[in-house]
């Protein structure tokens, strides 16, 4: 994997995608505090003015009752003909002291709205200026991570190519070895022994090389490069390799596989042929794990609409309620007290193949009852080079 490529991952795709969220959140909280800000500050102000005008209407009912005790001790002055000249003046300077009370309370109110318009304004200013020096802040110490953290994924993988090509050269010789051995072995009860340990070396290597090909696929996945090589086939093939492929191992177990494909036609559709034999090989290992002797499991084929449909279904033990929306997950393990079946990651491997095909893969399960795990492929998928 080259660094490139490493900026085209689906996990970089999903970092930049919730960053963005992220961002678009920060922006929608900073515009909801300044919303808010704004309205606690003019209720303050509408509160500090209610007062304010409660205390002048106070102030004008006192001036109010002050004038009409004068005018009422004027009008006793008019009867004695001496009034006038009190009246007029007393009234006009009321009037007058009201007139600049007003026009000073409306100059107060204008300073403080201009005030207080000109403070958002220098706040909103600030914040403009604030939010991008934090992001550009932001993106150089992302951009820095993401540096150190491509180059550390681009060396693992190249690390994991290395080891997994001189890990699957070791494993080809041992097998080997072992079958030399087993064509060599006596005839007699020694040979017999050496068949036996023949067949477990042989069994041994198999699974170490399946276990390296699964993180192969992992890494892939990670990367965005699961290889996918769709071309028209019959999956009704497919399933007869897998049986066959299992046949051996099912009765060494006491358990009976068998097939059902609905006669009507060829299931036929554009998929990778390997691909799909390791999931269904992932998926009848799993349930030769799960069932005990004497059980049954069968793959069925069958059309259902534009799709096909396969399934494997057990006899075994069953996935507990609480973990079969797990199971797909990287990982997952029903019986994590048993590690001799794996990483968990047979079962994930085998949903991004299928849903790199344009399917989809489901389980149903009771305790005690067994398992059925299902797929479905587009009857008439495109058949591209590659699917990412």
């Amino acid at each position: 994997m080259t660094w490139d490529r490493v900026q085209k991952t689906p996990q970089r795709a999903k970092t930049n995608d919730s960053l963005r969220v992220e961002r678009e959140k920060t922006d929608h909280a900073v515009a909801s505090g300044q919303k808010k800000v704004a309205e606690y500050a003019d209720a303050v102000v509408e509160l500090a003015r209610d007062n304010a005008d409660a205390v002048l209407n106070l102030a004008r009912e006192n001036a109010d009752t002050v004038l009409d005790e004068a005018r009422a001790k004027a009008d006793e002055l008019l009867q004695s003909g001496e009034g006038e000249r009190h009246v007029d003046p007393a009234a006009r300077m009321l009037v007058a002291e009201r007139e600049l009370a007003d026009d000073a309370l409306r100059d107060e109110r204008d300073n403080a709205d201009e005030t207080l318009r000109r403070e958002r304004a220098d706040y909103a200013r600030s914040l403009r200026k604030f939010l991008p020096l934090e992001r550009e802040s932001t993106d150089r110490f992302l951009r820095s991570e993401r540096m150190h953290s491509d180059d550390a994924l681009v060396n693992r993988d190249d690390f994991l190519a290395i080891v997994t090509h001189d890990l699957r050269d070791l494993i080809g010789t041992i097998a080997m070895s072992a079958g030399v051995i087993s064509k060599s072995a006596p005839q007699d009860e020694e040979g017999k022994k050496t068949l036996v340990e023949a067949d477990r070396i042989e069994r041994c290597a198999a699974r170490m090389n399946r276990l390296i090909g699964d993180l192969t696929d992992v890494a892939s996945i990670d990367a965005g490069k699961l290889a996918i090589s769709p071309s028209p086939g019959d999956l009704a093939i497919v399933i007869t390799e897998a049986q066959d492929s299992f046949r051996a191992t099912a009765s060494a177990k006491g358990i009976s596989l068998h097939t059902s494909i609905v006669v009507g036609g060829p299931l036929t559709a554009a998929f990778d042929h390997d691909r799909i034999l390791q999931v269904l090989a992932n998926l009848i290992s799993n349930s030769l794990r799960f069932t005990p002797e004497g059980g049954k499991i069968i793959i069925y084929g069958e059309p259902e609409g534009a799709h096909l449909r396969l399934s494997v279904v057990d006899t075994g033990t069953g996935i507990p309620e609480g973990s079969l929306d797990a199971i797909f997950e990287r990982f997952s393990q029903v019986d994590r007290k048993n590690r001799k079946g794996g990483l968990g990651l047979g079962l994930y491997i085998s949903r991004c193949i299928i849903e790199a095909h344009g399917g989809r893969i489901r389980a149903q399960s009771q305790p005690g009852a067994g398992t059925e795990i299902s797929l479905t492929l587009p009857a008439h998928a495109p058949a591209a080079a590659s699917v990412s």
